[in-house]
């Protein structure tokens, strides 16, 4: 028994723990409610089921979550990366239609202009040391201007299926989103674990003043995480845009940032910045989608969603100060010294 508590303690103490009883949760939940959430089947050459509507679904989210995940390890936030995704895949839709470019340039094209997107979040905070809010606040709002200019104002559609095999292709069965997710997630993990960037990255959001001391170009490293996180948000963009052979300036993206931040944050990596965690900002993040397929899955009105990720975000907030803490701590000590006593 005293094994079994010293395991489950050992797993609590894990930041991503919360972000993996989320999913628990909801799993369980939908073992009761709703067996055929887990029923998978394979048809046409493609699998398709509640589980794997999650990966497909969850992917976009995933990739902007651990972009933003780097952004925040460094104490700062990017609120543009649901802009930064409109502009991308604006951008990739426009030369589609209107200057009949093939699907590959396009969406190069889309990653360039992520990348621009990033440089100038970039220069206002590590050049002009404005605050990341505010800084990524002007793009969240220009951001959106310009994909309407770049449309007329109109929702552009298209008919590429270069293009939509970025957002609803298969390969070997598996979605191609969900590819691509796999590859993005294995890409940042190889850039920030196995090369000094991940160090710095946590150096800088733990003490930047420090971090600059001790030989770290910290100008440098807040520049590549708002470069990445605006790569990563245009994917995202792109992905979701081809999903539907369309692309809206007004509504693509819409409340992406916060359901990444939410996903950060689930994952066990702090607001203050410092350690990051990219399994659990991938959890975090597939917790989002597992809770709103099955919120979907019993025909509650999508507006519900909201007031439950609001009501998630109050909990996560709730156990993350130190004042809960400190009285799960106090608790603990209380329940240790009563068994001591008793013995």
């Amino acid at each position: 028994m005293n094994q079994v508590k010293q395991k489950l303690k050992g797993f609590m103490q894990h930041k991503e723990a919360w972000a993996v009883i989320g999913i628990l949760i909801v799993l369980l939940f939908n073992v009761f409610f709703s067996p055929k959430f887990f029923q998978i089947s394979f048809n046409n050459g493609h699998l398709y089921g509640s589980i794997i509507d999650v990966l497909n679904r969850g992917s976009s989210l995933v990739i902007v979550s651990l972009g933003m995940c780097l952004v925040i390890a460094t104490r700062g936030v990017d609120i543009s990366v649901g802009s930064v995704s409109a502009v991308g895949a604006m951008v990739a839709v426009f030369l589609l239609k209107s200057a009949g470019m093939a699907a590959a340039p396009a969406i190069l094209c889309g990653l360039l202009a992520g990348l621009a997107c990033g440089v100038w979040n970039g220069f206002l905070v590590a050049k002009l040391n404005i605050q990341p809010m505010i800084a990524t606040l002007i793009l969240m709002t220009v951001g959106r201007g310009i994909a309407q200019i770049i449309s007329g104002g109109q929702i552009l559609t298209i008919n590429s299926k270069a293009y939509a095999f970025l957002g609803r292709g298969y390969v070997f069965g598996i979605p191609f989103p969900t590819i691509i997710m796999i590859l993005v997630t294995l890409g940042v993990w190889l850039l920030t674990r196995k090369t000094s960037l991940g160090t710095s990255i946590e150096a800088v959001g733990i003490n930047e003043t420090s971090a600059r001391y001790a030989g770290i170009s910290t100008t440098q490293i807040l520049w590549i995480v708002y470069i990445i996180c605006g790569l990563l948000a245009a994917l995202s963009g792109m992905i979701e845009s081809a999903n539907v052979s369309s692309a809206d300036g007004n509504n693509n993206g819409l409340l992406l940032e916060l359901d990444a931040i939410l996903a950060v944050v689930l994952g066990g990596t702090s607001m203050d910045g410092g350690k990051f965690y990219l399994a659990g900002t991938v959890i975090g993040a597939l917790f989002i989608q597992t809770l709103t397929t099955t919120i979907y899955t019993f025909g509650v009105p999508a507006e519900t969603i909201m007031v439950v990720k609001a009501l998630v975000v109050i909990f996560v907030v709730l156990l993350s100060t130190d004042r809960v803490k400190n009285a799960f701590a106090k608790l603990t000590e209380r329940k240790k010294a009563g068994v001591e006593n008793a013995g």
